[in-house]
């Protein structure tokens, strides 16, 4: 018979425990031995719903207190030198890694963090020098593994792989071949698959994602030579990749010598007879039938049709599982008690992939798929329902034109016009557009939204916060303010509220970073604005000041892959939905009287296909959304754009296509690295690269803001630059926030005085 598993599950807990407990550490208001605690119940939690939804294989290993591929780092010994504290390695090591500073030990600057693969999970950049060397450093996979087994579950242990890991690594110094470095890593990896031996461990699954890359011959041989050496450690080897079709390697993997395979069947049309021929009958075909990155039902009566002659052929060498990892999907769906009833009906969360797994691994044992006919229903009643289609907003998609995607004037007739109706200083200083979320702010939210607040109250808060901002920074004399978004949950979230074809949950998180957690949208209809969202609040705001007042949104690519989206219709065309639905916004702030105005994008990197044959079709159509909301305003009217954790060297184009006036842009974890790509790319426009690091508690030097300025201007022509942080600073604290600001101004005051301002 099949066996069902599952690739990883949500870290952070039901009600995200995780977050919170990790949080209250750092404060110092709960013990190390407290949050240790903490996370084995966490754990224990987490595998007693997977078993109990009926999954037979459970991982063990997709724990992380911050990050899994920062849980490599640690376990191999790759721990950059200012970093280690004294000999010992501890959770402290790990959070000073990730975000720069620990309870104990001295504050240093966090390892850069960017987009694992094409998801908005970020992972830590491992730090690699051309000498590093590696060595079983960090056992806490194996304290995990026996806490499974001692509560009798069967443990798989999940591992990034060695090729993905050095992938995935940043060097440190010169540049060197990483790949140099993986005999070296090998020799820890195999040490790992020994211990779980002993411990009695059958399976482990080695993750290995970059086959879903169009990788060169080089990482072809790593992965071969990988395998070779993973072979015969005395467990049986689960290769696992995702996130795309890995068709293009098959004839490398059916030479790996492992015991089984798993295919991401989602993302990727495979033909499950040839892939039967790439596994062997006495190995495992592992299949990814239920979508781990979505939170939509499946069909699994059409499933069941695909897989009853494989599962006749296979019995127990077939395996049913997610996708990918569930990490990408909130916990439980059960807790949701405000959902519509349609609506829910349509859904799924991890714990229930777990028993659509369960179910179809029944019905083919049975041979009997009435339950699975019934459970389907729902998924063909959304495919047909007048709540999804909305006509008015399908016939304005299908009306855009090229010309709807252009401003009036090219960008240099354009910036003079700005210059003159701006007459902002050289080196302009502004923000990205969040202050602190104080406890007050949350607080006030939730009586408003519970009812114990009125709408009258609420909206005095807001405004003496939004009141407080715009002081702070007239205090700190910032060139162009921002209103704070104090009245904003999340940068997505809040436009989703708003608009039509959205939907929202109680307990919808999935984590982002470290505790860093996110509520996502779902979007399950036609997409359109019924009322202006912010105007209101911005242009409170710009009555407080005479300096310009920047309006705020996020941007058409930004929410499209910041929300659970829609499964039944093609992503450019949402896209547009949501473009032309933010257009009205922006000119209506215009018209308004706001003369700057942000469209943020973070996720436009990420939103690109893994394989880089595809990435022009995505670019010209995310580039083009992103025109469609931004090109109705007049050229006084500035628009600024933001991306964070990207590396923008291969669409470094296709921004430059974006035409946003002024761009600004995460560089200083990478210490200014990120503007190489401006160097063999003559940019056209202005660009505030990022001067300071919002996702650490540490306030930056007035001295190191100078120092990166200084580096940008070699790049960038210093009239074309602007100063920033890399980031919105909703998760900082005022004292910290006002303090790193003013550094940045005074920093930038001295570099107009040296670079020359009359």
């Amino acid at each position: 018979m099949a066996l069902t598993h599952n690739l990883g599950f949500p870290r952070v807990g039901k009600k995200r425990e995780l977050k919170f407990a990790v949080e209250r550490y750092w404060s110092g208001d709960l013990t190390q031995v407290e949050l240790i605690a903490e996370g084995k119940r966490i754990r224990a939690e987490n595998w007693a719903l997977q078993a109990d939804a009926g999954v037979d294989l459970l991982p063990v290993g997709d724990f992380a207190w911050y990050d899994h591929v920062l849980n490599i780092s640690l376990l191999v010994g790759a721990i950059p030198s200012r970093h280690k504290n004294d000999e010992s390695v501890n959770l402290d090591t790990l959070f000073r890694i990730g975000r720069g500073r620990a309870p104990s030990g001295c504050a240093c600057a966090a390892s850069e963090m960017t987009k694992w693969f094409n998801t908005n999970y970020h992972y830590i950049v491992p730090e690699l020098t051309q000498t590093q060397e590696f060595s079983l450093t960090w056992t806490e996979l194996f304290t995990q593994v026996e806490e499974a087994q001692l509560l009798g579950y069967q443990a798989k242990p999940v591992l990034v792989g060695p090729v993905t890991y050095l992938y995935l690594a940043k060097c440190v110094g010169q540049e060197f071949d990483k790949l140099a470095l993986l005999d070296k890593l090998l020799i820890v990896y195999q040490q790992v698959l020994g211990k779980l031996a002993e411990q009695g461990v059958e399976w482990v699954q080695i993750d290995e994602p970059i086959l879903a890359l169009e990788i060169d011959d080089a990482y072809r041989n790593a992965l071969r030579r990988s395998f070779d050496a993973l072979s015969g450690q005395g467990v049986k080897v689960l290769l696992a990749s995702y996130f795309d079709s890995i068709q293009a390697h098959v004839e490398d993997i059916q030479s790996y010598p492992v015991e089984g395979v798993h295919f991401d069947c989602v993302t990727a049309n495979y033909d499950l007879a040839a892939l039967e021929t790439v596994v062997g009958q006495d190995s495992v075909l592992s299949l990814g039938v239920v979508n781990g990155r979505n939170i939509w039902r499946s069909d699994l009566e059409g499933v069941y049709q695909q897989l009853a002659l494989v599962h006749e052929r296979r019995g127990n060498n077939l395996w049913l599982a997610p996708s990918c990892s569930l990490l990408h999907t909130p916990v439980d769906l059960d807790q949701e008690q405000k959902l519509d009833g349609e609506l829910k009906s349509w859904l799924a969360f991890a714990k229930q992939k777990g028993q659509e797994l369960a179910l179809l691994k029944n019905a083919l044992e049975q041979r009997d798929i009435t339950q699975l006919v019934e459970y389907s229903k729902p998924v063909k009643a959304r495919l047909t329902s007048t709540r999804v289609n909305n006509n008015e907003v399908q016939q304005r998609v299908s009306a855009l034109t090229a010309k709807d995607g252009q401003r009036n004037s090219e960008f240099a007739t354009r910036i003079k016009k700005q210059a003159q109706s701006l007459n902002l200083p050289l080196l302009p200083t502004t923000t990205i557009g969040s202050f602190p979320q104080t406890q007050a702010i949350r607080k006030a939210r939730r009586d408003y939204k519970a009812g114990t607040l009125s709408a009258d109250a609420y909206q005095s808060q807001m405004e003496a916060e939004i009141r407080y901002a715009v002081e702070e920074q007239e205090a700190l004399n910032l060139d162009v303010l921002v209103h704070g978004e104090a009245e904003r949950n999340d940068m997505v979230e809040y436009f989703g509220e708003l608009l039509e074809g959205f939907a929202f949950t109680q307990f919808g998180w999935v984590q982002s970073y470290g505790s860093r957690c996110v509520k996502p949208p779902v979007i399950w209809g036609d997409v359109s604005r019924a009322a202006p969202m912010t105007v209101n609040w911005t242009n409170y705001a710009q009555r407080l000041t005479k300096k310009p007042m920047k309006g705020m949104l996020t941007g058409p690519v930004t929410i499209l892959f910041w929300s659970f989206v829609r499964d039944d219709l093609d992503k450019p065309s949402i896209a547009n939905q949501i473009a032309l639905a933010l257009r009205d916004e922006v000119v209506d702030l215009q018209n308004a009287g706001i003369k700057v105005i942000q469209i943020d994008e973070p996720a436009f990197r990420e939103g690109m296909p893994l394989k880089a044959s595809q990435w022009q079709t995505y670019l010209a159509w995310a580039a083009y959304a992103f025109r469609v909301s931004a090109s109705g305003v007049n050229d006084e009217t500035q628009i600024h754009t933001h991306m964070c954790y990207s590396e923008f060297n291969d669409i470094i184009a296709a921004i430059a296509d974006m035409d946003a006036d002024v761009i600004t842009i995460e560089t200083s974890r990478s210490n200014m690295t990120l503007l190489d790509a401006f160097e063999d790319f003559d940019y056209p426009n202005d660009i505030g690269p990022g001067v300071y690091d919002i996702h650490t508690p540490n306030v930056p030097e007035v001295a190191w803001i100078k120092d990166l300025i200084h580096k940008a201007a070699k790049k960038i022509p210093v009239e074309r630059l602007w100063v920033n942080p890399d980031c919105g600073l909703k998760t900082r604290a005022w004292p910290e926030t006002r303090a790193a600001l003013d550094n940045m101004v005074t920093a930038t005051k001295e570099l107009r005085s040296e670079l020359g301002e009359s």
